[in-house]
């Protein structure tokens, strides 16, 4: 009997502990999107590399970014709804939208800058601080996308600009990534920052018969590259996520 309570004592001091570690809610798009690993695939998300820079026994991440969402259809899909109902006190949420918001022709997704986009971005603050959590805006991932004459062009228009406005009204931190990941691409260079994303021929891996140049989605490199600049914004900003930093 002593055997089975101090089994039992110890099952529920686990129980207690876990409950303990806060969560890491990550919201967005493809870019920060978890990537099926069944078969050999290089593209993903770099909230999906995230945790390995953290300290697993600090954290918990769970990443509900997916594929093709804008701050509209993640609320309109009851996706933003599912991240309310499992925030704890203590939770953080990262947000980084952009990439499909500004696809004005489908009006699923489409979010004017300053317009839907930035009201779905107060509601994502405003009712995560409502559940105790605390958010943290991200502005959008740079494409690699350069000019004839070799300069890295912005593709994102007003959005990164509308982001950070809400950022500095709400008062919430503010992860840079734009900036960010611009300088990373220009780092890289015209070439070089091929590495970053999707540029293989055609089979090499099984889900691309023909060769793929994506300029959008990252590699397991890039990926990485982004998440380590995501942890660089941590630290700068002296935010407590910076103590899960490995």
């Amino acid at each position: 009997c002593v055997w089975f309570m101090s089994l039992f004592a110890l099952a529920r001091g686990a129980e207690q502990a876990a409950a303990a570690v806060p969560t890491l809610h990550l919201i967005g798009d493809s870019t920060m999107a978890n990537k099926p690993k069944d078969l050999p695939n290089p593209e993903t998300g770099w909230g999906q590399a995230l945790p390995r820079w953290l300290k697993p026994e600090a954290v918990r991440v769970e990443n509900c970014a997916v594929n093709g969402r804008s701050t509209k259809s993640f609320i309109d899909e009851g996706r933003w709804a599912k991240v309310l109902a499992a925030l704890k006190p203590g939770d953080y949420v990262i947000v980084q939208f952009a990439h499909n918001d500004e696809k004005e022709a489908n009006q699923k997704r489409y979010a004017a800058p300053r317009g839907a986009y930035q009201d779905n971005l107060r509601r994502f603050v405003r009712e995560a601080r409502a559940h105790r959590a605390t958010p943290i805006l991200a502005t959008p991932v740079a494409r690699r996308k350069w000019s004839e004459a070799g300069e890295l062009v912005e593709t994102h228009g007003e959005y990164p600009a509308a982001l950070r406005e809400v950022a500095e009204q709400e008062k919430v931190p503010l992860l840079e990534l734009n900036r960010l990941t611009m300088e990373l691409e220009r780092a890289h260079g015209v070439e070089g920052s091929k590495r970053l994303h999707l540029h293989y021929p055609g089979g090499v891996f099984a889900r691309w018969p023909e060769a793929v140049k994506d300029d959008t989605h990252f590699s397991e490199y890039g990926a990485d590259r982004v998440a380590a600049l995501a942890v660089q914004e941590f630290l700068r900003l002296q935010l407590p996520p910076a103590q899960w930093v490995r």
